[in-house]
């Protein structure tokens, strides 16, 4: 038996798969589409620009008192929103572009708190290629298609496959170092790292226990709000290096997912990726040799 959505995730799958139509039907002919050029590496795509739209009128339609934020249009509505849409309606435009079906929807959805910040209430991830539907809701529990989800169970690094964005062009050389320096001290360490385009799938499989943890630094809100509530209904942690779970989703993202064993590795690494011991300090602490 199909299950019983509730009203707000209804909503979201709707908006998504009305999106996707025709995402997938240019998907189809991507040697046919205009492309313009932001930046090296980030591409915006006819395609882009007619999902977002869909998406909004979708869900203005459905709850036309909710504000936005959206990777093209970025925010709109009342700044003291009581709800608000975060958006990616093309999460791994390069695959999208270069015909490599990795690629995705993303909705979150916020909700203001009280005594103030804001909190991640429902999220979606929709993979139109896979016809995967990753999706979740704040205590309900995260689910793929109308399969609940888990994260995995690995204890021993050796035995774990973990994700993660890889600087390209438009990286900072500041942030380039401290990657070079936590991807270095992992490879001797692990079963495998992956770089598969898109971070908001990268944390969907990691709730799925496809992946063991995931890390990057400097995601945008659109790309991780909706991933990140997908990971902890699956009973996985996100955190930043520093382990804030902050869901204020206002500026950039630092995220570090994992199950319960291999999230504090995985940030421990990152962060000694991001500090590392001075050098007069890290001689100091080796061994001797005597």
């Amino acid at each position: 038996m199909a299950m019983r959505l509730s009203p707000v995730m209804t909503v979201m799958q709707n908006a998504a798969q009305k999106a996707a139509r025709r995402l997938l039907r240019d998907f189809n002919e991507v040697e046919q589409l205009q492309v313009s050029i932001k930046g090296p590496g980030d591409f915006v795509t006819q395609a882009d620009m007619r999902a977002e739209t869909t998406i909004r009128e979708e869900l203005t339609r459905a709850r036309p008192g909710y504000a936005f934020l959206m990777e093209e249009s970025g925010a709109s509505g009342s700044e003291n929103w009581s709800w608000r849409w975060v958006v990616d309606p093309l999460d791994g435009t390069t695959n999208f572009l270069h015909g490599i079906p990795h690629w995705a929807i993303s909705i979150g959805l916020q909700k203001r708190l009280p005594g103030g910040g804001a909190e991640i209430a429902a999220a979606l991830v929709y993979n139109p290629a896979g016809n995967e539907m990753f999706w979740a809701e704040k205590g309900v529990g995260a689910y793929l298609n109308e399969r609940r989800l888990r994260v995995s169970a690995r204890r021993d690094m050796l035995d774990c496959l973990f994700a993660t964005g890889i600087p390209f062009a438009a990286t900072s050389n500041q942030r380039k170092l401290p990657f070079a320096r936590t991807l270095g001290a992992m490879m001797p360490q692990v079963a495998g790292i992956r770089r598969f385009g898109s971070a908001a799938l990268d944390l969907c499989w990691t709730a799925a226990g496809r992946y063991d943890g995931f890390w990057e630094l400097g995601l945008k809100p659109w790309d991780c709000a909706a991933g990140i509530l997908v990971v902890r209904e699956a009973g996985g942690f996100v955190t930043d290096p520093h382990n804030t779970e902050s869901q204020a989703m206002e500026s950039e993202c630092h995220v570090i997912a994992g199950n319960a064993h291999m999230h504090p590795r995985l940030r421990e690494l990152v962060l000694a990726g991001i500090s590392p011991s001075p050098p007069a300090a890290a001689a100091a602490a080796a061994p001797s040799g005597d």
